[in-house]
């Protein structure tokens, strides 16, 4: 499985936030801001690092970022400003379910591979998987035993695929072969989600909670991604000190 961070973006507008409840920001003061932010951020793609990544920070910067993660904990508007993007590889189905679960707090913008659009093959398994369980197909496979091409079934003949058998005539209609799809396939999906709601994703599904161990590993190395991209301002103690 591998997991990245794309890009970060929203610190300019998250800083700013923080002058407009006592009237302080002005025109110069919002401009300077996103002048410091953009000065101390990536922009461009260059391997693992995301865009909008922190590169290094100024005394000002750092000092404005310091105020808004304190006051952001409590006031947690001001941390959805922040918006981050993950792509996740090769996470087990049942896995990506999981997190399917807070598609809301991604204001629905996550998009996986679809069991009906893509196909897998026999014996597909995430990473995860792969040493922990072993398929009907393969082990039958591995024994030397040779399972038929068809079958007669009730009255019907089947055909071998992936996984088991499908009535022919319809061995290549997607929405049938996904009935045989297991909860142990691969799955790829890039989701967006603003800081505030990944500190709830994070907190419900981190090592020291009860979620599968595979996705447990998926959002610590999304809290690690993040962590390192902010020059450790976003680590866990923030992540788990936001009221949400």
């Amino acid at each position: 499985m591998n997991v990245y961070l794309n890009r970060i973006d929203g610190v300019d507008d998250a800083i700013i936030s923080m002058f407009l409840s006592k009237r302080t920001l002005t025109r110069e003061l919002e401009t300077d801001i996103r002048h410091e932010v953009w000065q101390f951020s990536t922009h461009a793609c260059c391997g693992d690092i995301p865009l909008g990544a922190l590169t290094d920070c100024s005394d000002r910067l750092k000092g404005w970022l310091t105020k808004l993660f304190k006051w952001g904990v409590r006031h947690i508007t001001m941390l959805r400003f922040i918006d981050l993007s993950f792509t996740v590889y090769g996470l087990h189905r049942a896995g990506q379910d999981d997190l399917d679960s807070h598609a809301m707090r991604m204001n629905n913008r996550i998009i996986r591979s679809s069991t009906r659009l893509a196909d897998f093959s026999r014996g597909e398994t995430s990473a995860y998987y792969a040493d922990k369980i072993l398929p009907t197909d393969v082990a039958l496979a591995y024994l030397g035993i040779r399972t038929p091409d068809e079958i007669e079934y009730q009255g019907r003949t089947y055909v071998r695929v992936a996984n088991g058998y499908i009535v022919k005539g319809m061995e290549n209609e997607k929405d049938v072969k996904r009935g045989l799809y297991m909860l142990s396939i691969p799955s790829n999906f890039i989701f967006r989600i603003n800081l505030t709601e990944f500190a709830h994703v994070y907190k419900e599904r981190n090592a020291a909670g009860g979620a599968n161990p595979e996705v447990k590993e998926a959002v610590e190395a999304m809290a690690d991604r993040l962590e390192s991209a902010t020059l450790g301002l976003v680590n866990r103690a923030l992540l788990t000190e936001i009221k949400n």
